[in-house]
């Protein structure tokens, strides 16, 4: 199974409102089709109430075989349909690589 199939099957336990997992992994200095580097944009109301770090950790925890396996970096942008509603549904841009050779 693809790594990014896995992140979507895990996220849909979180009922989410909406969610985008982006491979951005092109971006960085890793061989052609790699699958490690992701943004994961997720809505979910199961996130009232938590403080930024808490909905961290919790993804963390849902996705810890893939962050101790294939997955070097993982952007996330957590929302309630509150905070998503207030931003507009905007998903936020992706920085730059500034590592390897692609600056």
């Amino acid at each position: 199974m693809r790594i990014q199939t896995q992140i979507d099957t895990k996220l849909a336990t979180l009922d989410p409102l909406m969610v985008e997992v982006v491979n951005e992994s092109h971006m960085h200095s890793v061989p052609a089709n790699s699958e490690t580097h992701f943004k994961v944009t997720l809505v979910s109301d199961r996130f009232s109430g938590l403080s930024r770090v808490k909905r961290h950790q919790q993804l963390y925890a849902l996705l810890s075989e893939e962050l101790d396996g294939p997955v070097h970096a993982l952007a996330l942008h957590l929302y309630t349909a509150q905070e998503w509603a207030a931003r507009g549904g905007e998903i936020p841009d992706s920085p730059n690589c500034l590592g390897g050779g692609k600056h």
